[in-house]
C-alpha cells in the first residue's frame, strides 16, 4: 500500500484540501480530484507532475509519478485543522481505488464539517518570579563588556520548548511539585557561574550584573502532554513562552533569559528555555543548558564558562547602530509567514547525500535541499528570477587558531555564504558545492582578520554592503541555523531526556523571521527536522513540491517518531 497525505486546512470563510496523486498526469488528477470530491474545476489547481527517483518514504513503499493537486472549497465556521492519511494501492485503478478514495476523501470532507473545532488547552499563569543567582556577584564583575561580535547581534529571543513526559507513579500534584523546587534551585546555583544571564542589558554595549535574575513563570495546561503533542500547533505553542513571540518589544524589561514552566494535568512538563540573542549564540544556549541540567542531577563536574571572547573580538563604541546583522533579515519580505516542520529521517539524508555527490555533512545536505527548494517555490510564482542568497550559521571556537574554549560564551559565529545567480540550474550537487565553498572561507585567516577594533568595522561594512546587495537585486535570502549534534535532546533535568522538542516562535507574526531555517535533530539522533519559515505564498508552493515530499514528511506527529 502506498501511503497518501491529505492535508486540510480550513478558515471561517474556506477550506483548503491538497492530495498528493501519484502515477497520474497532471490533467488526469484533476479529472478524477473534482469529480471525487465534487470540486469545480474553476476552483481546483495542480502543481507540476514530477517523476521522483524511487527510494524508501520511510514507510516502506516507493513513490513514482505523483502529483499534488490543490482546491479550494468554500465552507461555514470550522477553524479545525486537522490531518488525513488514507492509503491506496500502488497502482491506482479507476474500477478499485476510485472508490476507496472516493469513501476517504468525502468521509473527511463530511465529518470534518460537522465535527467542532476542539477545545485550545488553557494556559494560566501560577506565578511569575525572577529566579536570582544563588551567590552575589562580586563588585568587580558587575559590568560586563559585550564582545564586537555581540555589539552585531539585536536583542531578540531564541525560544525552544522541552518536552517531558510523567513516567512517575507518584501523584501528579507531587510530581510538580517535586520538579518545581528542583527546577528553581538547580537555576539558582547555575546562575552564580553564568552571572551575566541575570543581569540586564544596559545599553548596546555593557551588561549590568546586578543579579535581578531571569524572569521565571510557572504556569498549569488543562490538557495531557499526549494530547498536546498528538497535533501540535504553532499557535498553541506561543502560549508556553514567557513572551508574546509576535511582538518585538515583548518585555519592559531586558532579560538575558526569560523560562516558563508548564506543567500539564498528567504531571508531564514543558520548559520553554528564552535567551537574548544578544549575547547568547546557539553553542552558549547548549552550554547553559547542560550546565543547568547537571547542576540538577547533582553532578560533580561543574562547567564553568569562559568569558574570553570580548578580549579577543572588542567592541567599537563608534559603530553605527544600523549595523546589527539584524538588518539583513530586516528586508525580507513584508508579508505574513508561516512555519512547516520537516522531517528527513536517516535513510532520506544518505539518498541525498548521494545526489550531492560530494559526501557533505548532515546539516549541509539538508540546508541546501531546503534552499533548493525553497527558491524554486519563489520562481515558481513568476515574473523575473532574482538571485538567491543562503547564510548558514558557523561557530567560530574551533575554527580560531588555537581555537577558543569550549565553553565559551557569547556570539561566537559567523555567517557563510552561497549564492545562486538567477541563470543558474538548481542542482543539489552545485548548491552544496557553493554553501561548502562558503564554510571553507570562514576559516582561521578570516577570524585573525575581524579581530580587533578594525575588523569590526570590516563587518560591519561587509554587512551594509551585502544588505545594499540585497536590496537592489532583489534577492532572495535564507537565513539557516543549527543546532543540531549540540546535545539538546541529552537535557535531563532527573526524570528523562525531552521526548520532543520544539521551537517556540513558529508562524510568529514577524518579518525578519521570514525566510528563516532552523535545523535540530530527531529524537533518534539520526535525523534532521526543519523548522522553515516562508511567506504564505512560498510555502502554498514548498509544500507541494513532489521533490521535496519524496526525502521528508510535513509536520509529523512528534509521538510517532
Amino acid at each position: 500500500m502506498t501511503w497518501l497525505s491529505s492535508a486540510l486546512r480550513s478558515s471561517t470563510k474556506k477550506r483548503t484540501i491538497q492530495v498528493l496523486l501519484p502515477r497520474l498526469s497532471p490533467l488526469r488528477s484533476e479529472e478524477l480530484f473534482t469529480s471525487w470530491a465534487g470540486v469545480p474545476k474553476d476552483t481546483a489547481h495542480h502543481t507540476k507532475s514530477a517523476l521522483s527517483p524511487s527510494r524508501s518514504l520511510g514507510h516502506g513503499q516507493v513513490y513514482r509519478r505523483q502529483c499534488c493537486f490543490t482546491a479550494t472549497i468554500e465552507q461555514g465556521t470550522s477553524s479545525m485543522v486537522s490531518k488525513l492519511l488514507f492509503t491506496l494501492s500502488s497502482d491506482l485503478s479507476e474500477n478499485i481505488e476510485k472508490g476507496l478514495l472516493e469513501k476517504s476523501v468525502h468521509r473527511s470532507l463530511s465529518s470534518s464539517t460537522e465535527a467542532r473545532a476542539p477545545k485550545e488547552p488553557e494556559v494560566e499563569i501560577i506565578s511569575k518570579e525572577n529566579i536570582k543567582p544563588a551567590s552575589l556577584t562580586p563588585l568587580h564583575l558587575r559590568k560586563y563588556k559585550l564582545s564586537g561580535l555581540d555589539q552585531l547581534f539585536p536583542h531578540l529571543y531564541a525560544p525552544l520548548v522541552f518536552y517531558y513526559p510523567n513516567n512517575e507513579n507518584a501523584a501528579s500534584e507531587d510530581v510538580i511539585h517535586e520538579r518545581s523546587q528542583r527546577l528553581k534551585q538547580s537555576l539558582s546555583e547555575t546562575l552564580t557561574r553564568f552571572y551575566p544571564f541575570a543581569g540586564r542589558i544596559k545599553d548596546e554595549l555593557h551588561i549590568e550584573c546586578n543579579d535581578d535574575g531571569v524572569y521565571y513563570v510557572q504556569t498549569r495546561v488543562n490538557d495531557r502532554l499526549s494530547d498536546f503533542l498528538s497535533q501540535p500547533d504553532n499557535k498553541l505553542i506561543h502560549k508556553l513562552l514567557p513572551y508574546d513571540p509576535n511582538s518585538m518589544s515583548s518585555n519592559s524589561e531586558t532579560y538575558l533569559v526569560m523560562i516558563q514552566v508548564n506543567f500539564f494535568d498528567c504531571g508531564g512538563v514543558a520548559i520553554s528555555l528564552c535567551t537574548s540573542h544578544k549575547l547568547i549564540d546557539g553553542h552558549t544556549y547548549a552550554v547553559f543548558l547542560k550546565a543547568w541540567t547537571e547542576t540538577a542531577l547533582g553532578s560533580s563536574d561543574k562547567i564553568y564558562p569562559s568569558f574570553i571572547a570580548p578580549s579577543l573580538f572588542p567592541q567599537n563604541p563608534s559603530l553605527a547602530k544600523g549595523s546589527s546583522i539584524v538588518m539583513l533579515p530586516s528586508k525580507h519580505k513584508q508579508s505574513k509567514c508561516v512555519t512547516r516542520r520537516i522531517r528527513f529521517n536517516a535513510s532520506a539524508i544518505s539518498a541525498l547525500k548521494e545526489k550531492a555527490a560530494r559526501n557533505p555533512s548532515r546539516v549541509v545536505t539538508v540546508a541546501s535541499f531546503i534552499w533548493k527548494c525553497a527558491t524554486a517555490a519563489s520562481r515558481a510564482k513568476g515574473g523575473s528570477v532574482k538571485p538567491s542568497v543562503l547564510s548558514l550559521a558557523v561557530n567560530l571556537r574551533n575554527r580560531c587558531s588555537p581555537p577558543l574554549p569550549q565553553y565559551t560564551i557569547g556570539n561566537n559565529v559567523w555567517g557563510a555564504v552561497a549564492f545562486s545567480l538567477p541563470d543558474s540550474e538548481l542542482e543539489l550537487h552545485s548548491m552544496v558545492a557553493g554553501l561548502t565553498d562558503g564554510i571553507a572561507k570562514v576559516n582561521s585567516d578570516f577570524i585573525d582578520e575581524i579581530k580587533g577594533k578594525e575588523g569590526l568595522l570590516k563587518l560591519a561594512e561587509s554587512i551594509k554592503q551585502f544588505g545594499e546587495m540585497h536590496s537592489n537585486a532583489g534577492a532572495d535570502y535564507y537565513a539557516v541555523t543549527s543546532v543540531c549534534n549540540g546535545g539538546l535532546y541529552d537535557a535531563d533535568f532527573g526524570w528523562g531526556k525531552p521526548i520532543w522538542i520544539s521551537i517556540g516562535n513558529g508562524s510568529a507574526d514577524l518579518p525578519m523571521l521570514t525566510n528563516v531555517i532552523f535545523l535540530m535533530d530527531t529524537p533518534s539522533g539520526n535525523g534532521v527536522e526543519a523548522w522553515v519559515t516562508l511567506s504564505e505564498e512560498d510555502m502554498a508552493i514548498l509544500e507541494c513540491d513532489p521533490e521535496l515530499l519524496s526525502f521528508a514528511s510535513l509536520d509529523p506527529c512528534p509521538l510517532l517518531s
